[in-house]
């Protein structure tokens, strides 16, 4: 497959690296379809967002700290900013939202917290050091994967967030 539609040509990474990739997202969407029906049994919820996903990454964001989380909170200062938008909708519905720094900052808020349900945006590699996390605390859990990563204007699909919220 990837080979058929050039993967490795259109993303630039080598073969083995396309391979890998693909088979992420792979395992990520059988994961997600095989725990669907515990997660929409949960009530109490929380969406976990990128912090590198918002639209500005210094003094224009508005987003506050709070070490004691430790997380952002979005200001909902652009209209047009990822984060604000996918927080608003989040909140409609019922969860807590978190701007993290790092995956590292999840077992902190879920213990203090916790939550049923999860749906966590982040990338692969993330996605791979929460998945036993989450497992192991009887969380039902979805994962979104980002379009872009690198730490800095990373971008995921909104839709595919409504879709999963």
């Amino acid at each position: 497959m990837i080979l058929k539609f050039k993967i490795q040509e259109a993303t630039g990474l080598n073969l083995s690296d396309a391979v890998a990739l693909l088979q992420d997202l792979i395992d990520l969407q059988a994961v997600n379809s095989l725990d669907r029906g515990r997660f929409l049994q949960t009530k109490k919820r929380a969406l976990f967002l990128p912090h590198c996903s918002r639209k500005f990454m210094d003094g224009r964001c508005k987003a506050t700290f709070s070490p004691d989380t430790p997380c952002y909170t979005c200001m909902h200062c652009s209209d047009d900013c990822m984060v604000n938008k996918a927080d608003q909708y989040a909140r409609k519905k019922g969860y807590d939202v978190y701007l993290l720094p790092g995956g590292s900052c999840i077992p902190k808020i879920i213990k203090n917290s916790r939550y049923e349900g999860i749906v966590g945006v982040a990338c692969g590699e993330e996605m791979k050091l929460m998945g036993p996390l989450i497992n192991g605390m009887k969380i039902a859990g979805q994962g979104i994967p980002v379009l872009k990563n690198g730490c800095a204007c990373t971008i995921f699909n909104m839709e595919t967030l409504i879709k999963v919220l």
